[in-house]
């Protein structure tokens, strides 16, 4: 009997594997980013008093000092995306970042949180930094953040104490 390592050459019904998805540097006002760009506005709306919302639209993403990535699934379609903001020569902050709810629990939020954290270190930040929601919404990714070993931290850049608000911190080794 011939022994078969590849359970894809002895059952050609079993699925075939994901491809990989890309996460490249890309410019955030491209057309095919609408859908992505609309739903991370609707979900920072949804929860948030608009006095307590930070995000960052397109045009706003789109200028010196802001690196933007898209994460794609292998045909093209994007499935997420999340930017590094600089505010000093030594720290940056992660901004936008935000994946497709329809494509959620593939572990795509912690691979692009994982491209932005080696994305920092390489650009030679030493720290990084975010704000995130306090709304139960929110949950999830103050989770995310924190088994990434980012620690709850005083307002930092500009931000001010608020109660729809969470700051958190990470130093980069």
């Amino acid at each position: 009997m011939q022994a078969h390592n590849n359970m894809y050459e002895t059952n050609p019904s079993a699925p075939t594997p994901p491809a990989p998805i890309a996460i490249r540097r890309e410019s955030p006002l491209s057309p095919d980013l609408s859908l992505l760009m609309a739903r991370h506005t609707a979900a920072m709306h949804a929860d948030t008093p608009p006095e307590s919302i930070h995000m960052l639209d397109a045009t706003a993403l789109a200028v010196p000092g802001i690196d933007f990535f898209v994460m794609r699934e292998p045909d093209g379609r994007p499935l997420g995306m999340g930017a590094l903001k600089r505010l000093s020569d030594d720290h940056a902050e992660i901004k936008s970042m935000h994946i497709l709810a329809e494509t959620r629990g593939r572990g795509l939020a912690q691979a692009m949180l994982a491209h932005l954290l080696e994305a920092a270190r390489r650009a030679g930040f030493t720290r990084l930094s975010l704000e995130t929601g306090s709304q139960p919404a929110f949950a999830p990714a103050r989770a995310l953040y924190a088994r990434a070993g980012f620690q709850q931290c005083p307002p930092f850049e500009g931000y001010c104490e608020d109660p729809s608000s969470v700051f958190m911190t990470l130093r980069l080794a």
